[in-house]
C-alpha cells in the first residue's frame, strides 16, 4: 500500500526535528569548539543516515528512484564544499570565535531549510507549469559552471556586502560581541550583536548558492519528494562536514574546476532532455568520476605556494 505524499513529507520533517533538537539541546548544549575527530564522526553519521534513507527510497520508490537520490545528494554534497569555503571566508572576516561556530551554522542551516523548501515548491509548481523553464535554468547553469572556473573567491570584499551594509543601517548593532547571544538588551533597549549580522550573511549566502543548487537536482530528477530529501539531508550534513574540512580546504585547489565541469553538464543535460536523455547511471559516473580526478589532480599537483 503506497504512503500518502503528505505522510511521507510529515514522516521525514518530524525526523529531521527529532535530529535537530537533539543536536542542540543535547549533544551541543555548551558552546565549544569542535574537534576534526567529533566533525569526522558527525560528518559519517550524517552520511550514513542519508545512505539508509536511501535504502528506503529503493525499497518504497524503486532503483531508478534510489539512483536519482543518490545522484542528487552526491551532487549537493559536492556543491555545498565551495558553500563551506565561502562561509570560512565569512567567518573568519568578523573574527567569530571558534566555540560559536557551531551556533552561527546551526540557525544557518534552520533558515537553510525553510528558504530551500520554499523554494523547492515553487521551482516545481513553475516547472510543471511553464516548460520552458527548464531552458532557461539549463543555462543558467553553464553560466554558472563557467563563471566559478575563473572567478577569484579570495577577491570578495565583505566589507562591501549588501547584507552588512543594510544591517548596520537599518538595525541596532552593537560594536561588539556577547558571546554566543544574537540579541541583548542595553538600557532597556534591544540590541543586535555581531553575530546575529553574522548570521545574516550566512543565510543569503546560503540563498545564493541554493539558485545555483536546486536547478542542477531538477535536472536529475522530477520527483519533488527526492528533491527536497537529497537536499535536506545535504544540508543537514553540511554544519560537520565545514568543520571536518575546513582545516585542509586550500588541499583542494582543483575542486572548484571540477564543480564548474558538473554544473555545465547539469544545465547542458538540462537543455538537451526534451530531444535527448542522459540515463541517470551516466549522470551519476560522471559526478563521482569528475569529483575523484578533482581531488585526485589536487593532492598529486599540490598548489604553490608563496615564500
Amino acid at each position: 500500500m503506497a504512503i500518502p505524499d503528505f505522510w511521507l513529507y510529515a514522516g521525514f520533517l518530524t525526523l529531521v526535528v527529532i535530529l535537530l533538537a537533539l543536536d542542540l539541546g543535547v549533544f551541543n548544549r555548551t558552546p565549544h569548539v569542535v574537534k576534526v575527530s567529533e566533525a569526522l564522526g558527525w560528518t559519517a553519521f550524517w552520511i550514513t543516515l542519508a545512505l539508509a534513507f536511501n535504502g528506503f527510497v529503493y525499497f518504497y520508490k524503486g532503483p531508478i528512484a534510489a539512483k536519482e537520490f543518490f545522484a542528487g545528494y552526491l551532487l549537493e554534497q559536492s556543491l555545498s564544499v565551495d558553500n563551506i569555503f565561502v562561509i570560512i571566508l565569512i567567518l573568519r572576516y568578523f573574527k567569530v570565535a571558534p566555540q560559536y561556530h557551531h551556533k552561527v551554522l546551526f540557525w544557518g542551516i534552520i533558515g537553510a531549510l525553510f528558504m530551500r523548501g520554499s523554494m523547492i515548491g515553487l521551482g516545481a509548481a513553475l516547472l510543471d507549469t511553464f516548460h520552458w523553464i527548464f531552458y532557461i535554468l539549463g543555462a543558467f547553469l553553464v553560466f554558472t559552471g563557467i563563471r566559478m572556473a575563473f572567478q577569484d573567491e579570495n577577491a570578495e570584499d565583505l566589507s562591501d556586502n549588501f547584507v552588512v551594509r543594510y544591517s548596520r543601517k537599518f538595525l541596532r548593532v552593537t560594536a561588539d560581541y556577547h558571546q554566543e547571544r544574537f540579541t541583548v538588551v542595553q538600557n532597556g533597549i534591544r540590541f543586535f550583536t555581531p553575530l546575529f549580522v553574522v548570521l545574516l550573511v550566512v543565510e543569503v549566502t546560503d540563498l545564493v548558492f541554493a539558485v545555483d543548487s536546486i536547478p542542477a537536482i531538477f535536472a536529475v530528477t522530477n520527483d519533488t519528494f527526492i528533491v527536497f530529501t537529497s537536499n535536506i539531508f545535504a544540508v543537514m550534513g553540511l554544519r560537520s562536514l565545514f568543520f571536518a574540512v575546513a582545516g585542509v580546504m586550500n588541499l583542494f585547489h582543483y575542486l572548484k574546476y571540477g564543480l564548474s565541469v558538473i554544473l555545465s553538464f547539469i544545465g547542458v543535460k538540462m537543455i538537451i532532455q526534451d530531444w535527448f536523455e542522459i540515463p541517470i547511471d551516466y549522470a551519476l559516473g560522471l559526478i563521482a568520476v569528475v569529483l575523484a580526478l578533482s581531488i585526485l589532480a589536487s593532492l598529486i599537483f599540490p598548489e604553490k605556494t608563496e615564500d
